[in-house]
């Protein structure tokens, strides 16, 4: 499927690409997973390991900002302001997270693998158990990008303005109350949507093998629910990587100017005493 009809192809890195410059020093590659299983039996060569969850997250699930620790955090992994960064994942959700936390800390080069791991492999791409070897950079976070996160407070400004539209990407149990995140709402965990969301299941957006759908399907997908590109888009999940995914097509493949992603979502939302619930 050629690229070049989404409105920013070059934020896609096809895996013949990815193959190619495999030992580009100008390149790093990351995995991110909420494990290191995959990562462990078997990898792209010289890809970095990112956790999801412990790398992007904090202990309460929201995402960590401290600009000394993500200096110290890329450089480590061998990536310097100027380096072109290529996220791929174990599962579908990893390497837009990442890319939209890499664009958080202004990092300009992010590209996704268009597909995952797993199409890697179908495809006869070469894996390693071998830890690569990484020589430390230095990184200055130069402009931290707060314009593609949305704040609670402004979410809930815009609960019924007719120029602003809440796009909830969760699962239909999540979405409907059954669910809090993938378990019934415990203690005082209030469970359902924001009022007036629309739902929109995030794996929409792929073609059975992972890879996004054609720039046609997707506006297809996206305006039969009323998402246009004249309303202001606030995507959420339960703690923003969901969420991340949909930003992503948004913004990325289909050129919508004003969408952001509220990272704090439902495990913010959902454990608030005040907020307003609908079911």
């Amino acid at each position: 499927m050629s690229l070049s009809s989404y409105a920013h192809p070059e934020v896609l890195a096809d895996m013949q690409w990815v193959a190619e410059h495999l030992h580009d020093p100008k390149v790093r590659l990351l995995e991110v997973d909420i494990d290191t299983k995959a990562y462990e039996s078997g990898h792209i060569p010289g890809a970095v390991f990112w956790n999801g969850l412990t790398t992007i997250l904090q202990p309460d699930y929201r995402v960590n900002f401290d600009q000394g620790a993500l200096e110290e955090l890329l450089a480590r992994s061998g990536i310097a302001n100027d380096t072109t960064v290529i996220i791929y994942g174990n599962h579908n959700v990893g390497a837009p997270w990442g890319f939209w936390f890499l664009k958080a800390l202004g990092h300009q080069d992010v590209r996704i693998m268009n597909g995952d791991r797993q199409k890697w492999i179908a495809q006869g791409g070469s894996l390693t158990t071998e830890i690569p070897a990484i020589a430390a950079t230095k990184y200055k976070i130069q402009n931290l990008n707060s314009g593609i996160r949305a704040l609670r407070d402004e979410v809930q400004t815009a609960i019924g303005k007719s120029d602003c539209l809440l796009v909830d990407v969760r699962t239909p149990q999540e979405y409907s109350g059954e669910l809090f995140t993938m378990q019934p709402p415990q203690g005082t965990q209030r469970a359902g949507h924001i009022p007036g969301a629309v739902h929109i299941f995030y794996e929409s957006a792929l073609n059975e093998d992972n890879t996004f759908k054609s720039a046609d399907e997707l506006y297809a997908l996206y305006i039969n629910k009323g998402i246009t590109t004249d309303k202001a888009v606030l995507t959420y999940c339960a703690i923003g990587a969901r969420s991340a995914h949909t930003w992503f097509v948004l913004k990325y493949l289909l050129g919508y100017e004003n969408v952001r992603n509220y990272d704090g979502s439902w495990n913010e939302w959902g454990n608030l005493p005040d907020t307003p619930v609908e079911k």
